[in-house]
């Protein structure tokens, strides 16, 4: 009961920077065309799903941050707003949310993967699947 109540309070002290959060236009990345930047220095892939959706299964290397926690995790990605940014969901609607958190705080070259993740899946790219775990840190910054 705890729990839930923790996890309520947290959720409506981050509903005003989503609903303060501008629509940004996205540069559209292409399945095939993220897969060769896998690993690349100056990319980052944000998969803000939930984090049982990114345990089932997710593009190699992403990091989850869920869109409802953008806002109070901005800490993690700062080592992120000088670098490429490819956001994905599952079906775009909270890639648009967290891509205007992200935009509000200074992220300027934010990407969103055409498809989100069942495009990459449906291409038979590669993902990854992990036990669910605490939240890690992002992205270290410089």
């Amino acid at each position: 009961m705890m729990k839930r109540l923790l996890a309520l309070c947290a959720a409506l002290a981050v509903l005003p920077a989503l609903a303060e959060a501008p629509a940004v236009p996205l540069e559209p990345v292409a399945p095939a065309a993220l897969e060769q930047r896998l690993g690349e220095a100056d990319l980052v892939v944000l998969d803000v799903r939930s984090a049982e959706e990114f345990a089932a299964g997710h593009v190699p290397g992403a990091i989850n941050v869920p869109y409802d926690q953008v806002a109070g995790r901005l800490a993690e990605l700062a080592g992120a707003k000088d670098k490429d940014v490819v956001l994905y969901c599952r079906s775009g609607r909270r890639v648009e949310v967290a891509a205007g958190v992200l935009a509000k705080n200074g992220f300027t070259r934010l990407s969103h993967l055409e498809g989100d993740f069942p495009a990459w899946s449906k291409a038979g790219l590669p993902t990854q699947a992990t036990a669910p775990a605490a939240p890690a840190t992002a992205v270290a910054a410089p």
